[in-house]
């Protein structure tokens, strides 16, 4: 898969799609309330005729109450449209422990809900002999909670030790207020007292896009995403092509340091720019341009503006595509704080 799309300036990221798959938090909503333009722009693309599915790691809801959210926010969405982390946490624990089993549940509904549907039994004692620890974000979660989780897994899994999964690891999420903590930061807790991994089942890893896709029966599906570590990484592993969208969690000079297996197809300031035409990535003579945006990195490792360009877009996507060609990682770059002057939305 092209790590960044040279597209012909006829072409808007959405041609060809059929399926186009969104994260929620940073992309959709904050919080309770919309991301400005997510809904509109989105209501569009299904009006076009594409499939919506959406995409998300956060455990403590359910797929029910995820459809209603968006649905409130004016989105025409059914719970079959939801894949989410629970979902799949489930699906891996299915390889490991029998239906009819009794697992430790370190989350909310969401989790408990997709345990139980599956033929488990949820308890929150480590003093009930589990057969897993299943573990996924949920506001209300304690301290009690994860040392629960910790007494539980005490043994390690190779020497008779019970499976412990992680529905996902996002060391943040983004609220209403800013940006808290996330599943990540809980998981690191438990990590810290009892010396072990969890297994983890949604993004970045590959199989809950797999399970997107076939859900929705794709030919060509698009993710849209916030953050680089999970959202894009994970469409890259997928081989799927993938938006970062400004509006969430990660800013321009993430995009400018994003490592080469998190490098997202397109960059957009928001979900209007979908439909608009993607400029073509031009590189000659050691210039690259985007648009009226040109950005050049000398021998001396310095990144030099050229030309600003008529849109701040622009000289993002000219200076990522700039640093990315050299193969380097950014920390050797002397590059002007203009580059990442940060204009988005963010929560």
């Amino acid at each position: 898969m092209a790590l960044f799309s040279r597209k012909r300036s006829a072409s808007t990221p959405l041609d060809g799609v059929d399926v186009l798959l969104a994260d929620l938090d940073g992309v959709v909503y904050a919080g309770p309330g919309p991301i400005p333009h997510a809904v509109e722009s989105l209501n569009r693309a299904e009006s076009e005729g594409r499939r919506l599915g959406y995409i998300t790691n956060n455990a403590s809801r359910t797929d029910v109450s995820v459809a209603q959210h968006l649905s409130d926010l004016g989105l025409h969405t059914k719970s079959d449209d939801v894949v989410t982390s629970p979902q799949a946490a489930v699906q891996l624990l299915s390889g490991k422990v029998p239906t009819g089993s009794t697992i430790l549940v370190v989350g909310g509904e969401g989790l408990v809900v997709e345990l139980e549907k599956a033929g488990y039994v949820v308890t929150r004692s480590a003093d009930d002999a589990p057969a897993a620890v299943v573990q996924g974000f949920n506001p209300d979660v304690a301290w009690t909670d994860l040392a629960e989780a910790a007494f539980a897994l005490a043994t390690p899994e190779d020497e008779g030790g019970i499976p412990w999964i992680a529905t996902n690891t996002d060391w943040t999420i983004p609220r209403d207020r800013g940006v808290a903590p996330g599943n990540g930061t809980l998981v690191s807790a438990v990590h810290t007292a009892v010396g072990r991994l969890a297994t983890v089942a949604g993004k970045p890893e590959a199989p809950i896009y797999h399970a997107a896709t076939s859900r929705f029966e794709a030919t060509k599906a698009l993710f849209l995403g916030d953050r680089l570590d999970t959202d894009i990484q994970g469409a890259q592993a997928a081989n799927m092509d993938s938006v970062l969208v400004l509006t969430g969690i990660d800013r321009p000079k993430h995009v400018l340091a994003a490592p080469e297996y998190a490098r997202p197809t397109y960059i957009l300031g928001d979900l209007r720019e979908l439909f608009e035409p993607y400029p073509e990535v031009t590189q000659r003579g050691g210039v690259t341009t985007v648009g009226t945006a040109r950005v050049r990195v000398t021998e001396g490792l310095n990144v030099e503006i050229l030309a600003e360009g008529d849109r701040d877009i622009d000289l993002v996507r000219a200076g990522a595509h700039a640093i990315w060609a050299t193969g380097r990682q950014i920390f050797g770059f002397t590059v002007p704080d203009r580059l990442y002057r940060d204009t988005f939305h963010r929560p």
